[in-house]
């Protein structure tokens, strides 16, 4: 009897994703992977994100994966005897610093993103960032140096890719007209990149559970807050810091046509899964105002 059960509710939590798998195939889904689970020891917490896209991409959603991997950078930098410097929360990037942002983003990080997807039977396409995205330098004091800001997306490869049934894997680098490799926000590059595809959902993956009234508290859980809420909240306190580049970028894609966008702690075995398929979700989700 309790073989019948367990049974029974397997059928329900399928019954109960069923509209949504049907509200959402087809439609394109922009992830932006990152947050300390990326380098995570635990190879069980990369294959659980890494089954989530592949299940979205088997039920008809064209998962587009959008990365950073600031950790890495600068671990890297380490090794060679640099050291990492940040204003505001924004990488310092010298012409030393962007050799290795180029070559640890576009190359190791995009390289490990792409094998793990791949390793469950799902083909995927590498589109190192400054291969599809052009910027100009970040006009702002003190110069962060090749600190870029997104002007452009060129979408035809990644929908070339998601036509043929890939997932393209984009890295948070972009390229100035002389071909000049930039840094960029991971944030931002998704926010542009779900704008430019007309997503219809932008997923942020991080290590925290969603906002939070409390920091503290994580029962404080907002877990549905309309655009027109986030100023206030801005202005309380309850979103800053970290938050703040991540919830400006969701704003921008809100109002520029992205349906929803959610954020989620990649920690939590299958929280992908579990915000999109299911009636209660499990984080953040900021939606368009009534």
């Amino acid at each position: 009897m309790i073989e019948y059960e367990d049974s029974q509710n397997k059928a329900a939590i399928l019954l109960e994703a069923l509209p949504y798998v049907r509200r959402f195939r087809g439609s394109v889904f922009v992830v932006k992977y990152g947050g300390s689970f990326m380098d995570s020891p635990d190879p069980a917490v990369r294959s659980r994100v890494a089954q989530d896209l592949v299940f979205l991409n088997f039920v008809g959603i064209q998962v587009v994966v959008v990365h950073g991997g600031g950790k890495a950078v600068t671990k890297e930098l380490e090794n060679r005897g640099l050291k990492a410097t940040f204003i505001d929360g924004l990488r310092v990037t010298d012409a030393q610093t962007i050799g290795v942002v180029d070559e640890v983003l576009n190359g190791k990080v995009n390289a490990e993103v792409a094998e793990f997807v791949s390793s469950y039977d799902c083909e995927v396409k590498r589109l190192p960032g400054k291969e599809i995205l052009h910027c100009q330098k970040l006009d702002q004091e003190p110069d962060l140096g090749f600190v870029g800001s997104i002007t452009q997306v060129k979408t035809a490869p990644v929908q070339q890719a998601l036509d043929q049934g890939l997932m393209p894997i984009i890295s948070s680098t972009a390229a100035d007209e002389h071909g000049q490799c930039y840094n960029v926000n991971a944030d931002t590059v998704a926010a542009e990149v779900a704008i430019a595809l007309k997503a219809r959902r932008l997923v942020y993956l991080s290590d925290v559970p969603g906002l939070l009234r409390n920091p503290e508290d994580p029962k404080t859980l907002l877990s549905s807050l309309p655009v027109d809420q986030v100023d206030s909240l801005k202005s309380e306190g309850v979103i800053a810091k970290g938050m703040l580049p991540k919830v400006n970028s969701a704003v921008d894609a809100l109002n520029s046509g992205v349906n929803r966008v959610h954020f989620i702690d990649g920690r939590l075995p299958h929280s992908i899964l579990l915000e999109i398929f299911t009636d209660e979700g499990i984080g953040t989700e900021i939606i368009h105002s009534s």
